[in-house]
């Protein structure tokens, strides 16, 4: 089941503020097509003349395809943190792929569009572009997307799929914090692991692993009033506050506690 933005705000930084512009609604993909996919989403915002809101992400480690206006985009893995300039009337609709779920469409390592943001007609020729007519629902469009990909997809399995469950483990798993683990779990060796994300996922597991701890950090902190954060920087494996602080300021832009103030 996808969680309501409310319930699960990963990966949008500020997220009070940013609901006061936009509004976001997720849709959940058919049985064949969540093979691949995680969930289907829109963004809509309506401001005033001359006002605009600059929305940061810390991306999750997938690929998008993205819908707005006439254009359509693939967005691989962004290691960095993305803004987005909301301006005036707009919707985007949105296809966040499950970890590797975007491989098979791809054809080639998933590394090769890591950072990258490529028209849609470029990278995946056969899928039309769809257009974000005013009037449409989410659910409908959501419904066009999940029909388009269902001839798109393959039926047969995947080896990108194994590595989707490993990536998808290590997301949930508070346990596992060393990729050394994941490997073990995985029952293959380390180095056959960082073969099989960077092919298949577009990074490696550790910075995978990392940017899960950052989440979890960043939830806590628009979440709670008062946060421990030396406390919080155990329970999530780093080896002190300290280093849960540089690693949190270096991905956000700002310390955890002046994020959480602001």
């Amino acid at each position: 089941m996808v969680e309501p933005v409310e319930r699960d705000s990963r990966g949008i930084l500020h997220p009070r503020a940013g609901l006061e512009h936009f509004t976001l609604e997720r849709f959940t993909p058919s049985a064949d097509v969540a093979r691949f996919v995680d969930r289907y989403w829109l963004a809509s915002w309506h401001l005033p003349d001359g006002q605009r809101h600059q929305q940061q992400v810390l991306a999750h480690p997938v690929v998008n395809v993205v819908f707005e206006g006439d254009t359509a985009t693939v967005t691989g893995v962004q290691e960095e943190r993305v803004t987005k300039v909301l301006e005036g009337r707009s919707r985007a609709l949105g296809v966040m792929f499950r970890p590797a779920g975007f491989r098979p469409l791809l054809g080639r390592p998933l590394s090769a569009i890591t950072n990258s943001v490529l028209p849609l007609a470029e990278v995946v020729p056969g899928w039309e572009p769809l257009r974000i007519a005013d009037g449409a629902s989410g659910e409908t469009l959501s419904a066009s997307v999940d029909k388009a990909l269902t001839a798109l997809l393959p039926a047969d399995a995947q080896p990108s799929e194994r590595t989707t469950g490993w990536a998808e483990r290590a997301a949930t798993d508070r346990e596992l914090r060393r990729v050394e683990d994941l490997a073990a779990i995985a029952g293959v060796t380390v180095r056959a692991l960082q073969r099989a994300f960077n092919d298949h996922v577009g990074i490696g597991p550790k910075w995978l692993l990392r940017r899960y701890r950052l989440y979890e950090a960043a939830e806590r902190a628009a979440r709670t009033a008062d946060v421990d954060w030396s406390a919080l920087a155990a329970d999530l494996g780093y080896a002190d506050q300290a280093h849960l602080i540089r690693e949190f300021t270096a991905a956000v832009g700002q310390s955890p506690g002046r994020y959480r103030r602001s």
